[in-house]
Formats: C-alpha cells, structure tokens, sequence
C-alpha cells in the first residue's frame, strides 16, 4: 500500500442507505432474508445441475457457473451491508476497500463473458442445431468459462493498479453501501477529467461494448429465425426473453456507473443494487421460464428431503429401506 494513501486515509466511512433507526432494522431483516434467498436459490441450482444427469449440457453447465458467480457477486460487500445495519460507525478499512473493488471488478467482469457465452450458445441452438453438439463441446465449454475468469482477473487487476495508486487528501465519505473506483476516486487529489477518461476506457466500454456483442446477438438470431417461420420465430423469442431480461437488468445499472462515472443521478443508489438484486432474479428468471430445470430442482428438493427424513429414523427402520 502507498505510504501517502496509508498516512492520510486508513479507513472509509459508508453512509449506507440511509440514518434512521427504524430502517435500520427493517433493511437489516429484509437484505438478509435476500441474501440467504440469493445463496441457496443459485446453490439450488449448482447441486441440481452437478447431481441430475438429465441436465447435463452445456446451457446447464454455463448456467451453474453463472450461479456460482452470482453468489460470489452478492457476497463481497453484501454480509458487510447487514452487519452495518446494526452498527452506528459504519466504517471499512483502506484494504478492505481496495479487496471491494477488487471482487466486485472480477465478478462482474466474469459474469458479463459468462452472459456472452450463454448467448453463443443459444445462438449456436438456434441457428446452428445440426452443429451444435459438435460446436459446443465440453472443452469449448470449459474454455469459455476459463476466459470468462481471466478476463474478469485481467480487468480487476487494472482497476486494481489504478486505485492503489489514487493520492487521497484527507476526504473518506462514501455515499454508498460499499467501494466501487468512481466513488473512492471521487475522494482522490487527482483532477477528475483524468479519472473519469480511465474509468470509461476502462469499464465504460468494457461494458457497453459487452452489452452491445449481446443486443447483436439476439438480433442475429430472431433475424435468422424470422426468415424461416413465424412458429420458430415465436420460439426463439420466448427462449431468449429470460436472457434478455437479465442482460437488460445487468448492463443497465453497469452503463449508467461506468459510461458516466461523476454524472449524479437521484437513483444513483438503487443503480448500485445491481449486486444483489440481479443475483436473486437469475435463478427466478431461468428456473421459471424452463420446465426441465423445474422439474429436476423438485426431483432434487424432494430426495433432499426424504434422506434426511430417512437419516433421522432408528436405525432397525432405516436398515428396511436398503
């Protein structure tokens, strides 16, 4: 750590959503009943789609890795949030601030090429289905999610050179509930033109040009539907919608962050929710629009249950089972 930066803030204070005591509490209940909701709805997902043979494709893989993202995602800064909840000095050490922007920057970064690849993938099913199991094999599939987690570790370790490097003068407020670059940078001594440029060739156009790969892709495929029946065409579009819905959820609070970095808007806070709020709507909006993932998370739940209802008989009653 810089020796300036160390001397002239060790630490940051969050201000969090908002002072009063009364919504303390209540903010304290509601996020950790949705955090617990985000872990085990996507842990859900995982153990189905590792245990039910029936699932075993490469859609489902990518969406079980997708899962384990976003409960990554909703956990760097999430648990802090709640405890913060209940403590009057809502405060995170200068490292513990840097190691936010670290795991928020590799998350993201990971789940935005994961997005991608989910939308080869469809692509590849729709247009391609001759192909497909050719074209998507398990090496390609475990490829794409190895370059997913090195390009989320190559553009967190940018941001990461960056913010250690950021000259701070004594300003340690943060209006929010946890550290993202634009809000620490906004407290550094350099002239903000500077910082807003490196951010938005940063993470500004890795966003939006991400954002924009997926809006092409889906083009391409309705398109190419289109011309071959209205039937498919009403198919595909009912494929996609459940990846559009999270591409549209994801990418919009990112664009809005990072494209106009020290640009204030009234929902700039809500905007910062995406870290929690898309974590939970994955798991609801791919499970409930796919009736084989349904299917096999009851057959999962409903063998859970039974083996512990077995576990918890004598022992002379669960030997009659075998």
């Amino acid at each position: 750590m810089d020796e300036v930066n160390s001397s002239v803030v060790s630490e940051f204070v969050l201000l969090g959503l908002s002072s009063s005591q009364e919504l303390q509490l209540f903010f304290f209940i509601f996020f950790s009943l949705l955090y617990v909701a985000i872990v085990l709805g996507n842990r859900l997902i995982i153990v189905t789609v590792t245990s039910d043979a029936s699932l075993h494709s490469p859609m489902y893989f990518l969406l079980g890795n997708l899962s384990f993202v976003d409960i990554c995602q909703a956990s760097f800064a999430t648990p802090k949030m709640i405890a913060d909840f209940l403590s009057e000095h809502k405060t995170i050490s200068f490292s513990g601030c840097i190691a936010q922007i670290v795991f928020i920057h590799l998350f993201t970064g990971g789940e935005m090429v994961l997005l991608v690849s989910m939308a080869y993938d469809r692509y590849v099913a729709i247009c391609k289905p001759l192909h497909y199991v050719v074209i998507m094999s398990w090496r390609t599939c475990t490829v794409m999610v190895m370059i997913s987690w090195a390009v989320g570790l190559v553009h967190t370790l940018s941001q990461l050179s960056f913010a250690m490097n950021l000259p701070f003068c004594g300003r340690n407020v943060i209006d929010r509930f946890f550290c993202d670059l634009p809000q620490v940078a906004k407290l550094s001594c350099l002239d903000s033109y500077i910082i807003e440029i490196v951010i938005v060739a940063n993470s500004g156009i890795f966003s939006l040009s991400t954002f924009s790969v997926l809006i092409g892709s889906y083009v391409i495929i309705l398109v190419t539907v289109w011309f071959k029946s209205s039937a498919a065409m009403a198919k595909a579009f009912s494929t996609l919608a459940a990846h559009i819905t999270v591409v549209i959820l994801f990418f919009g609070p990112c664009i809005f962050i990072y494209v106009w970095p020290f640009t204030t808007y009234p929902v700039d806070k809500v905007l910062m929710f995406y870290t929690i709020f898309t974590p939970i709507l994955n798991p609801i909006i791919y499970t409930l629009r796919n009736r084989d993932m349904k299917k096999a998370m009851r057959k999962t739940v409903t063998h859970y249950l039974r083996s512990q209802k077995v576990s918890q008989m004598p022992l002379a009653m669960r030997n009659s089972f075998h």
